[in-house]
């Protein structure tokens, strides 16, 4: 699962992928200093592995990660080529999730490409080039499913139906994931599956500022989003957590990294035992066998029950045996949803 770092040319993009996974990228002070994507495997934050890990005296500890890719500045004409656009935005068709950065803060020594700090007027270039972009891929597969239609074919009817209600919403110059949409019906399914559009996937707004405190208008504060001095956060990357301590500084990149994995809809549960306390990543809403897949295909087929405990409650416990003799394990079968924090025993 890959979330996609985006936003104009010089807002500091690549400072944030910098400040998440400590690698180090060009982020010099001019437009398209990143033309290739930058990739970066980065950690999710949690504190539970330490202390499940501490309770169980495991051997080491294996945390969820997430993928963030580095993806150089759009521009206005984007959708046309402006900039390389065409080439930037099917970097962006490949993630999963949006995070787009904008420029809130005001630096004469930084450039802007626009001359001036508009952060809505930024967030609205960016937008409508992405759904311009899409627009152009729903024509196309209007002339497609229309044929479709003329020729019988079964579902194309109701799915002409959904491509024209995104359409709609997309004119309207909104984001295509504004669209309410039935995503339980299998035409739906199909539609957004097969149309890959860039506005479908979830948005959060980075808001790159100076201060913490910055207030923002009605207009960002509206939007989802966090807010983060990013120039700070890319220096305290480069300190320890003992040095972070010990000045009493304040970092917010561990709240993006949970944000943007929350953001692909992921949820973890936890294994753990002497060998190892583990977090696995899973879709929310998934089954029990779902879940035991992310460890092996066998535990999805050959699945039997599991025995799962609330990792609070497993701790309170002690150990694994305890809350078996108090009877807090909970014995689940095929149909038990994965709840996020579930410490889980798969019997297959």
């Amino acid at each position: 699962m890959k979330i996609g770092i985006v936003g104009l040319p010089n807002v500091g993009k690549s400072t944030l992928f910098k400040a998440l996974t400590k690698t180090p990228v060009d982020i010099s002070n001019y437009p398209f200093c990143t033309i290739e994507p930058n990739v970066g495997v980065v950690k999710v934050p949690d504190e539970r592995l330490e202390k499940l890990a501490q309770m169980s005296k495991s051997a080491k500890i294996i945390p969820a990660v997430v993928e963030f890719v580095d993806i150089a500045g759009l521009v206005k004409g984007a959708s046309v080529g402006e900039g390389l656009g065409n080439k930037f935005l099917s970097h962006i068709r490949e993630v999963d999730a949006i995070v787009q950065v904008v420029r809130v803060f005001a630096d004469s020594k930084i450039t802007h490409v626009h001359n001036k700090i508009d952060p809505l007027g930024d967030i609205e270039v960016i937008n409508t080039e992405l759904i311009l972009a899409d627009l152009e891929t729903i024509q196309k597969a209007i002339l497609r499913i229309e044929k479709e239609t003329r020729g019988n074919k079964k579902g194309a009817k109701e799915q002409l139906e959904v491509i024209n209600k995104i359409k709609e919403k997309l004119e309207r110059g909104k984001l295509a994931n504004e669209t309410t949409l039935n995503m339980e019906n299998e035409n739906t399914k199909i539609v957004v599956r097969e149309l890959s559009l860039l506005t479908m996937k979830p948005f959060l707004y980075a808001y790159n500022i100076s201060d913490f405190d910055e207030k923002l208008t009605d207009g960002l504060e509206k939007l989802p989003h966090i807010k983060l001095d990013i120039k700070i956060e890319e220096e305290l990357g480069e300190m320890t957590e003992e040095e972070i301590k010990e000045l009493n500084l304040k970092t917010n990149i561990n709240d993006l990294i949970i944000k943007s994995y929350e953001l692909l809809g992921l949820i973890t549960f936890l294994t753990t035992g002497e060998d190892e306390t583990r977090a696995w990543t899973i879709r929310k809403n998934s089954s029990a066998p779902e879940a035991g897949a992310a460890i092996h295909g066998d535990f999805k087929e050959k699945f039997i029950r599991a025995d799962v405990i609330n990792w609070e409650k497993l701790l309170e416990a002690g150990s694994w045996s305890k809350a078996r003799e108090v009877g807090w394990l909970r014995t689940e079968g095929k149909e038990y949803i994965v709840r996020d924090g579930d410490v889980i025993e798969f019997k297959i």
